[in-house]
């Protein structure tokens, strides 16, 4: 029998099984490639101290960061890609280059530095999840940290401060939402009939971004134009997520 496969990520909220990308990303692949995971929801009983989750534990394996959580998965042989030929393996990869370079920035903005949503909505909800002091710590340290993370992919010259960088990042990743959607167009995932590591990647950055109720929705509201990526983060939620999600 397999060593049993334990997930720790952040939970859901507004209908999601996770409001956190990067924890998206791997539930959606273990949905697709039947990897049994059991999800441990932190809650605010947590002893973790940085806030760096996802995180995967399978008898002495410890692994973090989606790309190694899924490589990890794809050696116990779940596997959402076998299907795919050389070329689709390697469009996978560029696209998910072009969300790291051109959607990210503006996701990590949306959440973690407009203040509006960071104050009314990120904030509060990953503070109620932490144990009491670090709740007060770890959600300005998590901020800082995406606001180091846009800088370090934008802020070289000319663009030194971050206001002359948010119109460009917010410019980058609408070029990159209607490109997905250019790709997506009728078809029920990226490559057919059949997810995988693409779809995972794309519905871990789309959802919360989708779902989420922010004060301030600039990408959100150019998101909700796009129907055929609204249409497709409801079919993987409706498909995959039903059972688990309760009446979030």
């Amino acid at each position: 029998m397999a060593a049993p496969l334990e997930l720790s990520c952040w939970g859901g909220g507004w209908g999601l099984p996770s409001v956190h990308s990067e924890s998206l990303v791997v539930m959606a692949y273990a949905k697709f490639s039947g990897a049994p995971l059991k999800v441990n929801v932190i809650d605010n009983t947590w002893r973790g101290s940085r806030g760096d989750v996802p995180v995967l534990t399978s008898e002495d394996n410890i692994v973090s960061q989606p790309a190694k959580i899924l490589n990890f998965l794809r050696k116990q042989k779940y596997n959402a890609d076998y299907e795919l030929s050389a070329k689709q393996g390697a469009d996978t990869l560029a696209y998910i280059a072009l969300l790291e370079e051109k959607l990210l920035p503006a996701m990590l903005h949306t959440f973690w530095v407009e203040s509006d949503n960071y104050f009314s909505v990120t904030k509060p909800w990953f503070a109620s999840r932490i144990p009491f002091p670090l709740s007060l710590i770890l959600p300005g340290r998590m901020s800082k940290g995406a606001l180091n993370r846009i800088l370090l992919t934008r802020g070289e010259p000319p663009l030194y401060h971050l206001r002359e960088v948010e119109a460009q990042i917010y410019r980058d990743a609408k070029e990159c939402l209607n490109l997905l959607s250019n790709r997506l167009g009728t078809s029920q995932f990226f490559f057919g009939d059949t997810p995988s590591t693409l779809d995972a990647y794309v519905f871990g950055f789309l959802a919360p971004l989708y779902k989420v109720r922010f004060p301030k929705v600039q990408l959100q509201e150019h998101l909700k134009q796009l129907s055929n990526l609204c249409r497709f983060c409801d079919d993987i939620l409706n498909s995959y997520f039903r059972l688990s999600l309760g009446d979030g």
